[in-house]
């Protein structure tokens, strides 16, 4: 596959305009300093020179800054994709804050994701329990300390540092069933919102001691509509969505917050056998980078990730549609059964395959981009045809589109999209939508020469229109759909609409 990787990216540079591919994308390798973005045709469109290594992610804000875990210099644990540190970069290179999250009881690793409300960030961090701690919580015949998995948020304090405002420890919603006499004594199949303390068997998996980077989560992300987290689990094969609208002390414990049932697991997917339910496991070994898909994108509010040996071992890119209850906020499970789906929605096969790490992501057009660690990354469309790709193979990196706030910070607009600012595109609005049918795009006045495709949930274009603002989609079944709206020089703007007849 390598050998063939200078014929594919020239063919990609080739056709990218004929497939009206605009974007950049952004990476920063482990263990180098360097942040790059890059554009369509493999040129550098930006750099950023840090101060520290890169451990794991590196995101682009809508301000143009950058947000990066780095490696910590004192680090006093060791691990698989060891950070203690978040940074975050404006577009000329200068820190705007640092936190350090780093001690020999706590340390940050792997993933962050970006709370857009607040400007915080969620870092996955381990904690260390002795083995006297372990055995009282009722885990089986430990021969070591063990680092479980919590999440802390840090919010810059506006002097060029941060500090903690929420944490969630997955210590607090442990269970167990092998000593009546110990801590967290219960049955482990009726309470799936719970972590089985011996879920894991002893060593396997990269990070500390054997075994002490216990359970490898190794993915986050954040849902602000929802306020809820979801992360991802090496060792277990799972990912779990938690509520984020909890206080800390919430968190700790089994009641508050948007969904009642404070930081228990309000939802878990791939492996049933985790917490004793019939099953087969869909996620069969390592699972990396969970995210809710974007609104505005085909199957938003869908969840993907990448599904390392999901294929038949081979790596995929897996979407599946977690089923929210009727209160916005939990999600429909019938006691004793796994939760559902009993399996994807969608599967992207990947073109290399992964054992670890590497990550994904849905673009408006319905491509999925997919960058595989150690490998490369690249773009392919709803036919699985590749249209992009670049010979880097970052441990994570990410696609943003042309219109993104952030690109137009950072590198303005070179994509020919003929916005000065943001200014034209936040004035379109839908309405009403929900709809019946009948659909009113408001703000198109000043705007020539424009296309209306309307997506439905599977990327299929189900109805699409040349310089009307007002469509008729009486015809088309109830759901949602995506409008993307194009002029000459590309995409202009994306909206989603909710049929409701």
């Amino acid at each position: 596959m390598k050998s063939t990787l200078l014929v594919i990216s020239l063919l990609a540079t080739i056709f990218s305009w004929a497939q009206e591919f605009n974007g950049y994308a952004l990476y920063n390798r482990s263990n180098q300093s360097t942040a790059y973005l890059i554009d369509k045709d493999g040129g550098t469109a930006h750099t950023w020179s840090c101060t520290r290594p890169c451990n794991y992610t590196v995101l682009l804000k809508e301000d143009g800054n950058i947000v990066r875990g780095a490696v910590y210099s004192s680090n006093e644990l060791s691990g698989a994709a060891i950070g203690g540190l978040v940074q975050e970069y404006d577009p000329s290179g200068d820190v705007v804050w640092e936190f350090v999250y780093s001690t020999d009881e706590h340390c940050s690793h792997h993933d962050i994701a970006i709370n857009p409300v607040n400007n915080s960030v969620f870092l996955t961090a381990w904690e260390v329990k002795s083995e006297a701690e372990l055995i009282a919580a009722g885990y089986d015949d430990p021969d070591d300390e063990k680092w479980p998995t919590h999440i802390v948020e840090v919010q810059p304090d506006g002097t060029g540092g941060g500090e903690i405002i929420w944490e969630w420890h997955l210590w607090d919603h442990m269970i167990q069933d092998l000593d009546d006499t110990k801590d967290n004594y219960g049955v482990i199949a009726d309470h799936p919102e719970l972590m089985d303390i011996n879920a894991i068997e002893e060593g396997g998996g990269p990070g500390g001691p054997p075994g002490g980077d216990w359970f490898h989560v190794n993915g986050v992300d954040y849902n602000s509509e929802l306020d809820q987290l979801v992360f991802s689990s090496r060792h277990t094969s799972e990912f779990y969505i938690i509520d984020h609208s909890t206080t800390t002390e919430q968190a700790a414990g089994h009641t508050g917050g948007n969904a009642g049932k404070g930081g228990d697991f309000l939802y878990r997917w791939g492996n049933p056998a985790n917490y004793d339910a019939p099953g087969d496991a869909v996620i069969t070994a390592a699972v990396h980078d969970p995210r809710w898909i974007q609104d505005g994108r085909p199957f938003a509010g869908y969840i993907q990730f990448f599904n390392n040996s999901g294929d038949g071992g081979n790596s995929a890119v897996d979407i599946i549609l977690p089923p929210l209850s009727g209160d916005g906020y939990n999600y429909d499970y019938t006691p004793g059964e796994s939760y559902l789906p009993a399996t994807f929605a969608e599967r992207h096969s990947c073109e290399e395959n992964s054992s670890g790490q590497s990550a994904s992501d849905r673009m408006s057009n319905g491509n999925v981009f997919v960058a595989v660690s150690g490998e490369y990354m690249y773009e392919a469309n709803a036919d699985g045809g590749v249209i992009w790709s670049y010979a880097e193979g970052p441990q994570k990196a990410f696609r943003y589109e042309c219109d993104h706030d952030g690109i137009l910070a950072v590198v303005g607009d070179l994509c020919g999209l003929g916005i000065d600012d943001n200014s034209e595109r936040n004035q379109i609005t839908v309405y009403p939508n929900p709809s019946n049918g009948l659909v009113t795009i408001n703000g198109l006045l000043n705007v020539m020469n424009y296309s209306v495709e309307v997506i439905d949930l599977q990327g299929r274009i189900v109805y699409s229109v040349t310089n009307q603002g007002q469509l008729n989609l009486d015809q088309l079944d109830n759901g949602i759909y995506t409008l993307r709206i194009s002029t000459e020089k590309g995409l202009f703007a994306v909206e989603q609409v909710s049929l409701s007849k």
